[in-house]
């Protein structure tokens, strides 16, 4: 005869939680279901016109508030990998999207950052240069080139961020968004479409000073012009030395400060939001 004695506390306990959980994934889904609808209505309006569904600023603001808010055990990692595929998924429904991405070699970790960021069902092609990569996307072949970013000392030559087409082509994200281990390779998401702010932002700055400036001199031009710049990094070629700073805020063409710049060239190569922190160890 089957057994119809009542369950054991413990065993019902377990069924109602698990009943809740059923009850909180319904629940989430019809949530998950509204959003893509209002993104599909957002697609479909005339206001929005033929822009691109790339949004990084906003999607970073997003995240911002969320973090912000959030408490308990779930980890801030996991809040963001849920959020990054709930915006690409949204993003698909807007039209293809795909991304361009320069991997210097298999442990360069920038075809992983790219994949983390837009989602393992986003198409992604490696390529070997920088300049096939930002060649594929200006092509149509891709919607984003994802690149290194910049380091010190590097030359000119090697600089893609000294012969970026600005302000056609800008820089619109900085990966990874949550700040990870020292070691994590950074990279930029150079899009055909100007960045739009976050509200903590960080703006992307080049000058071309004389052959053999002084680094000592090129940040004290920039802090008497007002400049918070968190980071200068030099190529230098034989006629001149460029210069491209980090600067605090999202900088626009028509800032006043640029004219106190003591220098002809200087291009605002884009914006990305600050880095927030990851989880504590």
């Amino acid at each position: 005869m089957p057994d119809s004695s009542p369950p054991a506390p413990a065993e019902a306990e377990i069924a109602a939680l698990r009943a809740e959980i059923d009850a909180l994934d319904d629940a989430m889904h019809d949530l998950l279901m509204r959003r893509a609808a209002v993104v599909a209505r957002m697609a479909g309006s005339r206001a929005k016109g033929n822009t691109t569904p790339l949004r990084a600023g906003r999607e970073a603001a997003v995240l911002r508030r969320l973090l912000a808010r959030h408490a308990g055990p779930l980890a801030r990692a996991r809040i963001v990998r849920i959020w990054r595929e709930i915006f690409m998924a949204n993003t698909a429904i807007q039209g293809g999207f795909s991304a361009a991405v320069f991997a210097p070699g298999p442990q360069s970790g920038h075809t992983r950052l790219a994949r983390e960021h837009f989602g393992p069902l986003t198409p992604i092609r490696v390529h070997p240069t920088p300049a096939r990569a930002l060649a594929a996307m200006t092509g149509g072949e891709a919607s984003v080139a994802v690149l290194p970013a910049p380091v010190d000392g590097e030359p000119a030559e090697d600089a893609w961020w000294a012969r970026l087409d600005a302000p056609r082509l800008q820089v619109v994200a900085r990966l990874p968004f949550l700040a990870g281990p020292a070691a994590d390779p950074g990279a930029l998401v150079v899009a055909p479409v100007a960045p739009d702010p976050c509200g903590e932002d960080r703006s992307l700055l080049m000058v071309e000073a004389e052959a053999g400036a002084q680094r000592s001199r090129i940040a004290q031009a920039l802090a008497g012009a007002g400049f918070a710049a968190t980071s200068l990094i030099l190529s230098r070629a034989p006629a001149a030395t460029l210069a491209l700073a980090e600067v605090e805020g999202f900088l626009r063409a028509e800032d006043p400060r640029l004219a106190s710049l003591p220098w002809a060239r200087r291009i605002i190569l884009g914006a990305y939001a600050a880095p927030v922190p990851g989880d504590a160890p």
